[in-house]
């Protein structure tokens, strides 16, 4: 279907960064988007309305990263990352339900995934795997974060 453009891109359900994170999703334009139509797959990164975004930091500036799995044993990994630019529309606090894609436009090269016997694709499954990296998070915010009262009563 992406080669025939009849389905240019998929978008999989909305997920949680964690229990009291950031809502979001991703996006594959397995033909490609954009400069990279037909011949590179593409990956973006969707904010989303949450329940939790009360509490936590906007503009989005965690680096995301995209790693495609290799289904044989060696093994291999195909990974590449982004940093949000903050000036854009895709990580401000949201004001609709979901902001503007980013992502990584050239993410693998569509000569490779059409090559019989490919490493990436079996029985046409393919496993991407999103992370984002909240370990970038300021240490001179860790003490303040960790005096933070929690709620509980003093007495415990």
């Amino acid at each position: 279907d992406a080669q025939s453009e009849r389905q240019t891109s998929i978008y999989f359900p909305p997920f949680y960064s964690s229990p009291t994170g950031y809502r979001m999703r991703t996006g594959l334009y397995v033909n490609g988007d954009g400069n990279a139509r037909r011949t590179h797959m593409s990956l973006f990164f969707v904010l989303m309305r949450g329940s939790n975004d009360p509490i936590l930091k906007f503009p989005f500036t965690y680096k995301v990263t995209f790693c495609m799995y290799d289904q044989t044993p060696a093994q291999r990994r195909i990974t590449d990352s982004f940093r949000p630019d903050i000036r854009s529309n895709s990580f401000p606090r949201l004001r609709s339900d979901m902001n503007i894609a980013s992502g990584i436009p050239k993410f693998f090269p569509l000569t490779v995934i059409q090559q019989e016997g490919n490493p990436y694709v079996r029985d046409d499954t393919m496993f991407i795997k999103v992370m984002v990296d909240f370990d970038d998070i300021p240490k001179t915010l860790l003490p303040y974060a960790l005096s933070l009262n929690p709620g509980l009563p003093t007495h415990v």
